[in-house]
């Protein structure tokens, strides 16, 4: 198994147990904890390491990823747009706005980052199936992926999954499960397909050690794109990857020497599925949501595997949580469009809608330098947003 120098293991966040990669190829095999990536910075060229500028791909980063580039399964993922929107800046109040338009990767979506490390695990350990329960995005991205690497695909969708999500899972070969319900009703029947599948590699965000460990690179190319450190990042929020990916990279780039501050993190939700903002705002551990009901698939998780280390993470940020309905999102969603050309996801916009209310509340200084993640193209949900306007009469 081919490992990076600065790759040093896989840390339990439950239990504190240390494993090696062959060992533990999905939760902790002690407690059942969530697995981190540790790494040894002195390994590291610190001067090299954003020296390149604008990058070619996530795996430019490498050096503080598990696998090397030669090894990845990979199709081209990272180095999305990272665009100026001065009219939304002139909105907010601050000095400057950038979208990081992660709807510029191989399936559309954030996902394919994470995704890409994953399926990488997969065959340098051996798996033969990857599975797991989506909303719709990372099904795709899963399913794609594993075409890639040469693995069966074996994905569990909500019936109210988008068509052209479900569409690409076929597309790519993958088995498909569509499940009556929403998110937690294709968990629980992933989870009792796997009792009965023990050649499957679950592959879901933090079943997986390494999934939000792709999403780290996003900061990675922020900061060396604007060959600075942005002041607030507002990240549309489900299971929680993108706040610790944030925090993560933020830690290994300061430990690195390359930034001295790090930004404020934003968990933006939906007020129909918000447990991590609302235990932010509460100032307590995250509670299940008991009937999440939001237009925004891709952030409707009512149990968040990593909810309470996304809240730690947001806090020691010196950021928040915000919460936007349903309405305000896709409006957002269409302003952004109106204003600066760029397409959103639903999921993609409650950025914008959270840093709209979050200019409301005095959050951003008028100096500062905001960066807004769009999860996932817009024109993969752009049935959603088309239904809005006609609910408007345009």
């Amino acid at each position: 198994m081919e490992t990076t120098a600065a790759f040093r293991g896989l840390a339990c966040r439950e239990c504190g147990g240390r494993h090696e990669p062959e060992d533990a190829t999905g939760r902790c095999p002690d407690c059942g904890g969530i697995l981190d990536s540790e790494y040894d910075l002195d390994a590291v060229d610190a001067d090299a390491f954003l020296a390149g500028g604008d990058p070619g791909s996530m795996w430019d980063y490498d050096a503080l990823l598990p696998f090397p580039r030669d090894v990845a399964v990979a199709m081209g993922e990272g180095a999305t747009p990272f665009v100026e929107c001065p009219r939304i800046a002139g909105e907010l109040g601050v000095e400057r706005v950038y979208l990081k338009d992660e709807g510029g990767n191989p399936t559309g979506a954030v996902a394919d980052r994470g995704v890409s490390l994953a399926l990488t695990a997969a065959v340098e350990t051996g798996a033969s199936d990857v599975s797991l329960a989506s909303s719709g995005d990372d099904g795709h991205a899963v399913a794609a992926y594993a075409a890639r690497a040469g693995l069966g695909a074996h994905v569990f969708v909500p019936s109210r999954a988008g068509f052209v999500q479900k569409a690409m899972v076929n597309v790519h070969g993958g088995d498909m499960t569509v499940v009556e319900g929403r998110l937690r009703e294709a968990q629980d029947s992933h989870r009792d397909a796997l009792a009965d599948e023990s050649d499957w590699r679950p592959v879901d965000a933090f079943a997986s050690p390494y999934r939000h460990e792709g999403l780290k690179t996003v900061l990675y190319e922020v900061v060396a794109t604007l060959d600075d450190v942005p002041d607030a990042v507002v990240w549309p929020t489900g299971e929680g990857a993108g706040v610790v990916a944030g925090a993560k990279a933020s830690a290994e780039l300061r430990g690195l020497g390359c930034i001295e501050t790090v930004p404020r993190l934003y968990a933006a939700q939906a007020s129909g599925c918000a447990p991590s903002a609302n235990a932010i705002d509460d100032g307590g551990p995250v509670q299940a949501w008991d009937h999440p009901d939001t237009i925004c698939a891709g952030i409707e998780v009512p149990d968040p595997a990593a909810g309470d280390w996304a809240v730690e993470a947001v806090r020691e940020s010196g950021g928040g949580g915000v919460a936007t309905d349903d309405p305000a999102i896709l409006e957002s969603a269409v302003t952004v469009a109106e204003h600066e050309g760029l397409s959103t996801s639903p999921s993609g916009a409650a950025a914008a809608s959270g840093a709209w209310k979050l200019a409301e509340r005095g959050a951003f200084d008028p100096d500062d330098t905001v960066v807004l993640v769009n999860t996932a193209a817009g024109s993969k949900t752009a049935d959603v947003l088309r239904s809005h306007l006609m609910g408007q009469g345009v």
